[in-house]
């Protein structure tokens, strides 16, 4: 197993943009817990780099000559597993390459301007920063292991106020609200694939670019039982059906009549994201109350934690993923010591546990 590295972490940017190497050098650069140890052009100069510069995380570019980043990837999984955060441009196929990165192993995500790209990337330096962090401390999980087929910090207050779910006026049917971040993509495929297609409704929230959300929606319900899709303002929550929140917009419940409808919200970062996994939890314990499901899953940070002891108080049923099935036991970790998780198990346990639901 890989041994958990400490700050400053080693990165290896690979990218056949001089531009994008030199304005991701610096911006890695002004982060002292990151230290650039390399940069390549492609992936048959950065594979002979590897051995010299013993990167902890690789910052990897989807589209170049000689030897493709999926290609590398596949590759490097296969023999020298290491966490890598994707750069991929805001294409259709793009985003394909890009959650096609995330099945292979890839821990990450950053979304590539085709315009601008050096004042694109210097305005989400910090949340670049992020990810490259969190997934150098990652648990990289291959294909081949799965064991299933300074941004000001708001809280949800800013886009929701907290209120106790009311009585007697209710939805007629439960809600499962599942939030997640690094990783999440494989661990929500993992809980997804095997639910039945009469399942209560279910929301949810991954961290995620505005470009891949819409894809990722469509390959999930290429593979469920479900009708999976990215959810639009007003779409009714129900069974059967999974609504994934839009990259860069919060989402929310809204109770019409007795049905529970999903609206949208471009305001204030919440925990640094947008959307946030605070504000759908915390909407649906003011909503369904007792009647919901919270299910937190991989992730770096705190976002769903305070929520999730929303949910908690509601009378909802909360489930947090295990240390050892989660690729960044973040999360996950912070609910379970806020004292709002019912049970801890891993993807299979709560598979079971939701099926139970039904």
């Amino acid at each position: 197993m890989r041994e958990k590295p400490s700050p400053p972490y080693k990165v290896l940017i690979v990218d056949d943009s001089a531009v994008v190497r030199q304005t991701l050098k610096q911006i890695y650069s002004s982060d002292p817990e990151l230290e650039v140890v390399g940069t390549a052009p492609d992936a048959l100069i950065a594979l002979r780099m590897l051995g010299e510069s013993k990167p902890d995380v690789i910052s990897l570019d989807v589209q170049m000559p000689r030897m493709d980043g999926l290609t590398f990837l596949e590759r490097l999984m296969k023999s020298n597993p290491m966490p890598v955060v994707m750069v991929s441009a805001l294409t259709t196929q793009g985003s394909k390459e890009a959650l096609r990165s995330l099945e292979l192993g890839a821990v990450d995500i950053v979304e590539k301007p085709r315009l601008g790209v050096r004042e694109a990337l210097e305005e989400i330096s910090i949340q670049i920063c992020d990810k490259i962090k969190a997934a150098a401390q990652a648990r990289v999980i291959t294909p081949h292991q799965r064991f299933m087929t300074p941004a000001k910090k708001f809280s949800a207050d800013a886009i929701l106020a907290a209120i106790n779910a009311p009585t007697g006026i209710k939805g007629q049917d439960s809600i499962i609200a599942i939030g997640s971040s690094t990783g999440g993509t494989v661990a929500l495929r993992e809980v997804l694939s095997p639910l039945p297609a009469d399942m209560p409704g279910i929301v949810i929230v991954q961290h995620m670019p505005k470009a891949f959300t819409a894809s990722f929606a469509e390959s999930l319900n290429n593979e469920c039982h479900l009708n999976v899709c990215e959810a639009k303002e007003g779409e009714k929550v129900e069974r059967g059906k999974v609504l994934i929140s839009p990259g860069d917009q919060h989402m929310m419940l809204k109770l019409v009549g007795k049905d529970y409808t999903v609206t949208l919200n471009s305001g204030e970062l919440v925990n640094r994201h947008r959307p946030s996994v605070d504000v759908l939890f915390r909407s649906v314990a003011n909503l369904v109350g007792k009647k919901s499901t919270g299910v937190i899953l991989t992730g770096m940070g705190d976002d769903g934690a305070a929520g999730m002891v929303e949910m908690h108080n509601a009378g909802s049923l909360t489930l947090a993923q295990d240390e050892e099935s989660c690729v960044v036991y973040g999360m996950p970790r912070k609910a379970v010591e806020f004292g709002a998780v019912d049970e801890v198990k891993n993807l299979e346990g709560i598979v079971k546990r939701l099926i139970q639901l039904r």
